[in-house]
């Protein structure tokens, strides 16, 4: 029979094409998925309306939460289709648990100690980092509703609100991650919420030396500066590890003296027993009770502070610290956003003059070389890793100029390896730091070798 006649005859025939069985099981998977999110969706709204605000207190217990859940389930499975095992609906129990009392898909990336920031740009735009990359996860919110409650449980655990009054806000965690929020009509395209995780195992200074962040006579100089009573500053760009550095730096103030913490959102971990920490608040829905960096900084000066550590200095309280720091407080520690030391120095004297005072300029900058001491600039690079790459000392002023001398630099031309890796070190310029005859007169003696000759250095990623 020739092809023509094949044809005519299949014509009148029904069509029997056999459809892919795999694909037949893709198309039945995908059914059941999305009747499953729908039924994650209607029982997440038949609880949040018979709950309302209870579950905004905590007047609920985690065994009531789940006697409800599994109640709204029974309940919902009686008029719908889809085929569930015992096991799936406990797994899809567990997950309503996370959506209605805890922090819904970003729950298990909050669980993850590997994740060490959360971004949600939108309820089906989630992104995480982990060591250093930012990657885009396969998970999402149900609805922008569902992304909001998330939100303002957060927001209302701390004591703080968010709404269209107050579209931006800042809090944390219960574990101390902290939680930055922006609602509509701030955020053009929903909700945006965004968290720095509160690193459970605390860095030390032989990890940062063994990440590479660092080299043994750098560790050594700035243990030496700290235990001295030098005013450290650590500078650099947004989420290259300053607040980690300022943390591993606080573990060297001898145990015994008086430490008094300001922080915005309480980041800070200190194993010392005489610590007291203050985080500053935001206005109330009146506008009124708002309690500052500066007005905590002017507070601590009224506690007998051995050493002030500020978090991080950012507005008008940079006067205050640098009169604190200039009036028997030496040995403080803080961290500012800056490019490097130098932008650092005009950061600070820029803040100042935010502060309204009526101060020439060198004025300004004679409080500024007389309070710090040393400037630790850290830089992430473009493969995630964090690293110091300039170690400087204020020596002072030079007619109207604040002088900088560096003691560390990182060497840029080892470039990247062929992993992708940035492979340069930290090298001394074999200047010696002036402080080092008051180190001296404390008793802390800082050997030659650390500021020239062979370097001793470790191997590692950054952190």
């Amino acid at each position: 029979m020739s092809l023509s006649e094949r044809m005519r005859d299949h014509a009148g025939k029904p069509d029997r094409t056999v459809l892919d069985p795999t694909a037949a099981a893709s198309n039945r998977q995908v059914v059941v998925t999305d009747a499953v999110a729908e039924l994650k969706g209607r029982a997440q709204d038949a609880l949040f309306a018979r709950l309302g605000v209870r579950l905004f207190d905590s007047t609920l217990t985690e065994e009531q939460l789940q006697a409800f859940i599994a109640q709204e389930i029974t309940e919902l499975m009686s008029s719908t289709t889809v085929p569930l095992s015992a096991a799936e609906r406990r797994r899809l129990v567990e997950e309503i648990i996370d959506d209605v009392v805890g922090l819904g898909p970003i729950e298990r990336y909050i669980s993850d100690a590997s994740v060490t920031e959360v971004m949600v740009n939108a309820t089906d735009r989630i992104y995480i980092e982990r060591d250093g990359v930012i990657e885009q996860t396969d998970s999402r919110f149900v609805s922008t509703d569902h992304l909001r409650r998330v939100i303002e449980r957060i927001v209302a655990q701390v004591g703080r609100r968010i709404d269209e009054s107050s579209p931006m806000v800042d809090a944390r965690l219960s574990d101390g991650s902290r939680v930055n929020a922006v609602i509509p009509p701030l955020a053009v395209d929903g909700p945006v919420l965004t968290i720095r995780k509160f690193a459970r195992d605390v860095l030390r200074i032989d990890d940062l030396i063994h990440l590479a962040t660092l080299n043994l006579h750098v560790a050594a100089l700035l243990s030496a500066s700290v235990r001295g009573g030098l005013t450290v500053m650590v500078s650099g760009g947004t989420g290259t590890g300053k607040t980690t550095m300022l943390n591993v730096l606080s573990s060297f103030v001898p145990e015994g003296e008086r430490i008094v913490t300001i922080e915005d959102a309480v980041e800070l971990q200190l194993d010392q027993s005489h610590v007291i920490r203050l985080e500053s608040r935001p206005p109330n829905i009146e506008g009124r009770g708002e309690v500052t960096i500066r007005d905590l900084v002017r507070n601590a000066l009224r506690m007998r502070p051995d050493r002030i550590i500020v978090g991080e200095v950012r507005g008008v309280e940079a006067l205050d610290m640098l009169q604190a720091m200039n009036t028997g407080h030496d040995g403080s520690l803080s961290t500012i956003h800056a490019n490097g030391p130098r932008d650092a120095m005009a950061r600070l004297e820029t803040m100042v003059l935010m502060a309204g005072v009526e101060l020439p300029s060198r004025a300004i900058r004679e409080q500024i070389a007389s309070a710090i001491h040393l400037i630790v600039h850290l830089h992430r690079f473009r493969d995630g890793s964090r690293r110091v790459t300039q170690v400087s000392e204020v020596v002072g002023m030079e007619g109207n100029v604040i002088t900088l001398s560096d003691i560390y630099f990182v060497d840029y031309s080892a470039g990247f390896g062929p992993d992708g890796r940035f492979e340069g070190q930290l090298r001394p310029t074999g200047v010696r730091p002036t402080f080092s005859d008051h180190l001296a007169d404390v008793g802390i003696v800082l050997p030659d070798e650390m500021f020239g000759g062979h370097e001793l250095s470790a191997s590692g990623s950054g952190w």
